[in-house]
């Protein structure tokens, strides 16, 4: 005979655990902004740049106002203010008169180092920057990072080396000896390969070649217009490293007739210091005024392509 147990539903069910609600997480703490850096700040960043234009103007206040005075108050006046009379013009014409006007021949060598130097190293420097860019050919990489050892190594650390080249050569106290180091210019290569990946578009090169243009008419027609902004750019660096050359000249020249604006102003302030003629220094002060003109006028009449250069590609 069989007998069933019953069981109760709640003996047969399982226990039920409890069931335990997570426990609350702590509030995260909001986090406090903190002050921006003093140096970061818009106050920071305008007393930065009231230092810098300081640094920039002072130097040529004082060269402007040094210029105007005679020998006399030159060295009996504060730098900063101006003489008994302004004697600006007297100072130009015996600077451009003095030892034979050799102040003007200096000015001359300096412009052709520097100016045109400066034209055809740019040229150069855009074509090389074109070609590593857009051309193929065996060792490009190989060769660009010889390109990029040169940027990284001072012109200063290369003057010894040209000398001793340019000895070789021939080509020591001459013209060529400081004219044909300046149309080499790595950094330039370098900046020339940026902006022709920038701003020259494959599709268009693709373009002129399917039309007939070899590559030399391509990049002259082409991809050089295109270029002119970072043309511009090259030139104005190129043109001020040169013109502020000293280290150079001064190992590669002996003749005076040869020599740069920069190193002809050297001589004369030697001279007012070693050989005790006060109206050298005068000179050298006025003929640095002088100097610096050029310069700025480059500038500013290049300076809308050369922004226009920075800023290209900026807002497509």
């Amino acid at each position: 005979m069989t007998t069933f147990s019953t069981l109760s539903p709640a003996a047969s069910a399982p226990e039920a655990t409890p069931v335990t609600s997570p426990a609350p997480r702590p509030r995260q703490q909001r986090r406090v902004a903190k002050p921006p850096s003093v140096l970061l700040s818009k106050a920071g960043v305008t007393a930065l740049l009231a230092l810098a234009t300081l640094y920039t103007l002072l130097p040529l206040t004082w060269l402007l106002l040094s210029s105007t005075k005679s020998r006399e108050d030159l060295f009996g006046t504060n730098g900063f203010a101006l003489g008994e009379e302004i004697h600006l013009v007297d100072n130009l014409g015996h600077l451009f008169t003095a030892d034979g006007g050799v102040y003007l021949r200096w000015v001359m060598n300096t412009v052709l180092y520097a100016g045109v130097g400066a034209l055809l190293a740019a040229v150069f420097s855009v074509a090389a920057g074109y070609a590593f860019d857009k051309l193929a050919f065996p060792g490009k990489e190989r060769l660009f990072s010889l390109v990029l050892l040169g940027v990284m190594v001072p012109g200063t650390a290369m003057a010894i080396p040209l000398y001793l080249l340019a000895a070789k050569a021939g080509l020591v106290n001459t013209f060529w000896g400081v004219f044909v180091p300046g149309l080499v210019f790595p950094f330039g290569v370098y900046l020339a390969r940026v902006f022709s990946a920038s701003y020259v578009p494959d599709e268009v090169l693709e373009a002129a070649r399917m039309d007939g243009a070899g590559e030399f008419r391509a990049f002259c027609r082409v991809a050089f217009p295109m270029l002119a902004p970072g043309f511009v750019t090259i030139f104005l660096f190129q043109f001020t490293q040169i013109w502020n050359s000293f280290f150079l000249p001064l190992v590669m020249l002996s003749d005076q007739d040869l020599y740069p604006v920069n190193l002809g102003l050297y001589v004369w302030y030697s001279s007012a210091l070693s050989q005790g003629h006060p109206e050298d220094y005068l000179l050298a002060v006025v003929g640095s005024l002088v100097a610096v003109a050029p310069l700025i006028a480059v500038f500013l009449m290049l300076q809308r392509f050369w922004k226009s250069g920075m800023t290209a590609g900026a807002v497509k």
